[in-house]
């Protein structure tokens, strides 16, 4: 491999594709090694939900908040489809009722507001209305197939963007000059490694240090029997109390407590409702987040009908059935939602340790890129906006 790139980014998930983004926008030449032959893990097992209400307050946020612009703007020049826009998060106890009204007065709660029962029943048809107190209703969300938008935004990059792909390459080493990968040497002065859940092949002992684990999900793809229109994504007052945007707040103390009580197993299986339509008219549904050392590759019965329940819950849906099922995994840190490590000169090991990387993967690459080329993140956004 005689050719030497601006940029060698190892991984093809979205963080990938997020680093060589940022990095074609900037007229650097890039090339990605992936040692599987197309994306297959959380990139793909996921709900396509780019999710900004309920980030953790800062940087994060602020990334979700860039991250939604940037596929607003790639989607259709990838041909993405985009299936739904916007959240409406009903809330049923009165302590979820309190964090709505809370976190609409914080920064976070520009553009959203809270909605009567009414409305977030004409915007979701089979919202249950026993108990409904109201809802948050937020603009900002968009959702894509993930299945699909990952294969076509690396199509995007290759033929729009002279990306060189390299798949089914293992990456053994990272060298001063490039990649040694199991085709050969693949040359680069600079280096960004995207590993994904993949905790020891490529710099280990910085990933160890940081104290990661490894969170497995279970998802759901449920079919209603009767047609079912979803204006918008659904959360629940689980949700409430999980995302780090509405729990850091003092006011999800009690509904935290709450929940403990009276939804103790969901809550100790990291169940919470997630609810987002396909274009065939079926669900994905989820999720829930068991935490260890290592992936658990059998999926439970039990944890799948808890978020069933909670389905059930807030949506009416009779004869409903489960057409699949699946587990996804994540790398996870207790104290950070992203880890950005510099572990050798022209080096960054970036990875999002929250789940999020479809909400926050664009922005992270355009920090990583431009610090690791001189740039400052803000800089580079102006100089995008101002081509």
């Amino acid at each position: 491999m005689a050719h030497s790139y601006d940029l060698a980014i190892v991984g093809a998930g979205i963080v990938g594709l997020g680093m060589a983004l940022a990095a074609t926008r900037r007229g650097l030449s890039v090339v990605v090694a992936d040692r599987a032959p197309a994306a297959f893990g959380a990139s793909i097992r996921n709900f396509g939900f780019v999710t900004v209400t309920g980030q953790k307050a800062g940087a994060h946020w602020a990334r979700a908040r860039r991250s939604r612009d940037v596929w607003a703007e790639v989607a259709p020049l990838a041909g993405i489809a985009v299936l739904q826009r916007g959240l409406v998060m009903p809330a049923y106890r009165a302590e979820a009722f309190c964090v709505l009204d809370a976190f609409l007065r914080t920064e976070m709660g520009a553009d959203c507001r809270r909605i009567e029962p009414d409305e977030a029943a004409e915007r979701l048809p089979a919202l249950r209305r026993a108990g409904l107190r109201g809802a948050l209703h937020s603009p900002h969300e968009l959702r894509v197939e993930s299945r699909e938008a990952l294969p076509k935004l690396a199509a995007l990059l290759a033929e729009a963007h002279g990306v060189a792909f390299h798949w089914n390459t293992a990456v053994h080493a990272v060298r001063p000059e490039g990649l040694a990968t199991s085709g050969g040497l693949i040359r680069a002065d600079r280096v960004v490694v995207c590993p994904g859940d993949d905790l020891s092949t490529l710099y280990p002992d910085v990933i160890r240090a940081a104290a990661l684990r490894i969170c497995t999900l279970q998802m759901l793809r449920v079919a209603p029997a009767a047609p079912v229109r979803l204006d918008a994504a659904v959360m629940s007052d689980l949700s409430f109390a999980r995302y780090e945007g509405f729990a850091d707040l003092a006011e999800a103390v009690p509904l935290v407590r709450r929940l403990d009580q009276e939804a103790a197993e969901a809550r100790a299986a990291g169940v919470h409702l997630i609810a987002v339509q396909s274009a065939d008219g079926s669900l994905v549904v989820g999720d829930s987040h068991v935490y260890g050392d290592r992936p658990d590759p059998f999926a439970s019965e039990r944890v799948d009908a808890l978020i069933l329940d909670e389905l059930d819950a807030v949506l009416d849906l009779p004869g409903r059935q489960v057409r699949e099922r699946w587990t996804g995994t994540y790398a996870s840190a207790s104290d950070r939602t992203v880890l950005v490590e510099a572990p050798e000169p022209k080096v960054r090991l970036a990875m999002v340790t929250g789940g999020t990387g479809a909400s926050t993967g664009f922005a992270l690459g355009e920090e990583v890129v431009g610090e690791l080329f001189g740039l400052a993140p803000q800089d580079f956004r102006m100089q995008e906006m101002a081509r």
